[in-house]
Order: C-alpha cells, then structure tokens, then sequence
C-alpha cells in the first residue's frame, strides 16, 4: 500500500496505457484492484449481459416462454397498432 501510494501517478499512467490491472496489497492480502476504465467498463458490460442469460434461463425453466412464430407476430401487430 505504501508504494502504491508513493508511485499512484506511475500506477493509474501504467493502467491507463498498458490496461494491465494491478493488484493492490496490504500486509500480503489483496485488498484493491486497479483497472482502466475501458476494462472495467467491458466487464461491467459482460457481467450485465450474463445476468440477462441467469434471467432467461429463469424463465425457461419456469415456463416462462413463447414459441418464437408468437413472438414474432405479437411485435408485429404492436408495431401495426402504433
């Protein structure tokens, strides 16, 4: 943690150009990360998009579906009905 704090600008310029994520330690236990934005906002992205596959498999498993033909066709007629 002391030389992170001492070397924060090499660090994040590091981060920034390498989007090597370091992990940051206090008395030898991980305690941070530091990543650059666009990693974490790619992993952030990713994490939303599992979470839409869990819920989908959700609604499979508990019947919650429509055959595809149906589906299509309710879209359809909504967008007739605007």
């Amino acid at each position: 943690m002391s030389w992170f704090k001492a070397n924060a600008a090499e660090v994040l310029r590091n981060v920034a150009e390498d989007r090597i994520p370091y992990i940051i330690t206090q008395n030898g236990e991980a305690r941070a990360v530091v990543l650059d934005v666009a990693s974490y906002e790619a992993a952030q992205e990713t994490l939303a998009l599992l979470k839409l596959v869990a819920m989908g498999r959700e609604d499979v498993k508990a019947g919650r579906v429509v055959p595809a033909r149906e589906a299509v066709e309710a879209l359809r007629q909504r967008i007739r009905d605007e």
